[in-house]
C-alpha cells in the first residue's frame, strides 16, 4: 500500500515543520523526476513513482541525517502507517549495489538494514527513485555528475562511491531503453540547473 499524492505532499509538509532543510524541496523534485520518467515507461504508474519519490526521504522527518538512521526512520514510520511500498522505498533508494554497499561491519539499526537489502529483490521503482535521488536538488534537476559532486562535497567519498556511480548510470541507460530518449529530455530546465553555482549546504550536527 500506499499513499495517494495529496496524502504524500501533506506528510512530506509536515516533515519539513519538523525538521527544516532542503531535502523536502530536494524529495519534491526527486517526485517530480520519478513522475516524469515513469511517464514516458509502458508499465509504470506515474503517480506511484511520484509518490514514492516524494517520500522516500520521509525518515528525515526526525532530525536524522545519517544514511542509516533516516533510512531506518523512514522505513519504520511507514510500516506504522501502513505503507509497505513506501517502507521499501525508504530503506532501497540509498543502496543501490546492494550488499555492495555494507563494506564495514555493522550494528544496531543497520544490522536489520543489512538483512533486509541483501534478502530484497530490486523492482523497476526501487532502481527509478535510486536514479532520481541522483537526479534531483532542492532547486531542480540536475545531470548525475553534479549530484555526485554535491553530495561529496558534503559527506566525502568511501570506497564504494565509483561503484554507486557507474551503477546509476546503468540504471540510467535501462529506462533511457525504455523511453527512447533521454532522460534530460523529460527534466524541465535540467540544463539551467545543471550549470547553477549552487553553494554546498552544511550539514546540522547530528544528534
Amino acid at each position: 500500500m500506499l499513499p495517494d499524492k495529496t496524502t504524500a505532499e501533506k506528510e512530506l509538509e509536515i516533515a519539513g515543520h519538523l525538521n527544516p532543510g532542503p531535502w523536502t524541496d530536494h524529495s519534491l523534485n526527486a517526485g517530480r523526476a520519478a513522475k516524469y520518467i515513469a511517464e514516458k515507461c509502458a508499465n509504470m504508474d506515474a503517480e506511484k513513482a511520484y509518490v514514492l519519490g516524494v517520500l522516500h526521504d520521509i525518515g528525515r522527518r526526525v532530525g536524522i541525517v545519517n544514511v542509516p538512521k533516516h533510512v531506518y526512520k523512514g522505513y519504520v514510520y511507514s510500516m506504522e502507517k501502513g505503507w509497505d511500498e513506501v517502507a521499501k522505498i525508504c530503506m532501497t533508494h540509498s543502496y543501490p549495489i546492494k550488499e555492495k554497499d555494507f563494506v564495514e561491519e555493522v550494528q544496531d539499526e543497520e544490522l536489520f538494514i543489512k538483512d533486509y537489502i541483501v534478502n530484497c529483490t530490486y523492482d523497476d521503482y526501487d532502481r527509478l527513485i535510486q536514479l532520481c535521488d541522483s537526479l534531483a536538488l532542492d532547486g531542480g534537476f540536475c545531470m548525475l555528475e553534479k549530484r555526485f559532486i554535491d553530495v561529496a562535497r558534503r559527506y566525502g567519498v568511501s570506497s564504494t562511491s565509483v561503484s554507486r556511480w557507474n551503477t546509476t548510470f546503468g540504471i540510467k541507460e535501462y529506462f533511457e531503453k525504455q523511453m527512447k530518449c533521454s532522460i534530460y529530455d523529460v527534466l524541465p530546465h535540467v540544463k539551467e540547473t545543471t550549470f547553477m553555482d549552487i553553494p554546498v549546504w552544511k550539514q546540522p550536527p547530528i544528534k
